[in-house]
């Protein structure tokens, strides 16, 4: 694993709670692979699989995203696929 995403996805999640208080229209929307966010990367990934999104759906989305800024996405969706399996791990174990 890449990083343990799950816990970091605990403390982005606490700091967007936080900036989203002051300003809300600073956490809207984010293209997590093309800006090579990883905070951006573990939401949306987490609240993919909260709503239901298959490894083969992001895996679809992430091909857009590559399309759209090339090398740079390609090496960030590894990230993204890292993440889904931590985080969609966690949430079967948890089961």
């Amino acid at each position: 694993m890449m990083l343990d995403w799950n816990a970091y996805l605990e403390q982005v999640s606490a700091c967007v709670k936080e900036v989203s208080q002051f300003a809300p229209s600073a956490a809207a929307g984010y293209i997590a692979v093309t800006t090579r966010c990883d905070g951006c990367i573990v939401v949306h990934t987490d609240r993919a699989i909260k709503a239901g999104a298959t490894r083969e759906e992001v895996a679809e989305a992430l091909g857009v995203a590559i399309a759209l800024n090339a090398g740079a996405a390609l090496t960030y969706s590894a990230r993204v696929l890292d993440a889904y399996a931590a985080i969609d791990g966690a949430a079967k174990s948890a089961e």
